[in-house]
């Protein structure tokens, strides 16, 4: 296809995934990143370990990339992006804790910019950015790779997976085109709501329970009332999407719906099933929300996501006390209102914390 114009929001690690890949398909990317990361990237360029299509057909590990400064534009405002233009498409690849703050200190008229691809994760990004910018201003999307940042503009694909795009958008099959054809492996889903709440799923799945103990994925999963937390967690948001009308669909190579199924198993059945799922995700790192909390980033999307459980919870008229104890502890973390230490590696704690709002998980 012709090649095209691209402004990417954020180098981390899904803004370079993506637009890395691209700009190695011969588009012409350009990166909006603070002043200190645009001058750096700007200085060496983008370095991407990749497995691509072709090369998980043929059995072979992928191969490494060095895309040059000269090849790429990088901006440290929109304005100074915007001279790069006109643009094509944008993506954006921030986290959801961001949104709202782009959204708000936006710079230059709706106008000026092109539609946006949102990649970050939850379901009150797009519908945000639609209610500041206009209905045709968004597509939903999600990435299922499992994706580690080295540093900035520097990443490993751990697992290649695929990208999702909502359907619907005058441009949407254009740019599932465009992602297929730089070796991505893309999905097009016909309700947004479903691709974006079923990726929400997995983004659940021990992530918030690892953060506040400071314990392993598989640690949790193998403490039989850690087990039944994440479970309750997990029905609770199942609950909340039924009544919402919202469908649980498999996102890119990505079984969600076997994820459902196991939350309703035996637990003898289901904990190995969930422990290949979460290994298979997210290869060997730890969870988002681990590494923004020890971090001390003083930010968390669980706001984002847990929260959100919470928020159509209320919405909808369902109960989601498991979900509401998990948000307010780790943003009680993120915000220094309790130590760190408070539930590190004390599961009862946690667990005799969540007993007090609801009886589900027993005694």
């Amino acid at each position: 296809m012709e090649k095209i114009n691209i402004l990417v929001f954020g180098a981390g690690a899904i803004g370079t995934y993506v637009g890395g890949s691209l700009a190695l398909a011969g588009h012409r990317v350009t990166f909006v990143e603070k002043p200190e990361v645009a001058s750096e990237l700007a200085r060496r360029g983008l370095r991407l370990e990749l497995i691509s299509e072709k090369s998980k057909k043929q059995n072979s590990k992928g191969s490494s990339f060095i895309i040059p400064p000269s090849a790429l534009g990088f901006a440290s405002s929109l304005d100074e992006a915007l001279q790069h233009g006109p643009f094509d498409i944008a993506i954006f690849a921030l986290k959801s804790f961001d949104t709202q703050a782009f959204l708000q200190f936006l710079p230059v008229p709706a106008s000026s910019l092109p539609p946006i691809f949102c990649l970050s994760n939850g379901v009150d990004n797009e519908p945000a950015i639609a209610a500041a910018l206009g209905p045709d201003s968004v597509i939903a999307g999600t990435v299922t790779a499992s994706v580690v940042r080295r540093a900035a503009g520097d990443i490993l694909l751990e697992k290649s997976r695929g990208v999702g795009v909502a359907d619907g958008h005058p441009l949407s099959l254009w740019l599932a085109t465009a992602l297929s054809e730089a070796g991505l492996y893309i999905r097009l889903y016909p309700r947004a709501a479903d691709m974006k709440w079923s990726k929400m799923l997995t983004n659940l799945l021990v992530n918030t329970s690892v953060a506040i103990l400071d314990m392993p994925p598989r640690q949790v999963l193998s403490h039989p009332g850690l087990f039944r937390l994440e479970i309750a967690m997990l029905r609770e948001a199942l609950t909340v999407m039924k009544v919402g009308g919202i469908r649980v669909v498999d996102t890119p190579r990505t079984p969600v719906r076997l994820l459902v199924l196991a939350a309703h198993l035996p637990a003898f059945i289901a904990r190995p099933l969930m422990v290949k799922f979460v290994g298979g995700g997210r290869g060997g790192k730890m969870p988002s929300f681990h590494i923004d909390l020890h971090a001390g980033r003083g930010k968390s999307e669980v706001e984002w996501l847990n929260g959100a459980v919470v928020r159509y919870g209320e919405k909808y008229g369902v109960p989601t006390p498991v979900n509401r104890v998990l948000t307010e502890t780790l943003l009680a973390l993120t915000r220094s209102e309790i130590p760190l230490t408070e539930f590190s590696g004390q599961p009862e704690k946690l667990l005799s914390l969540v007993r007090t709002t609801t009886p589900i998980l027993g005694a």
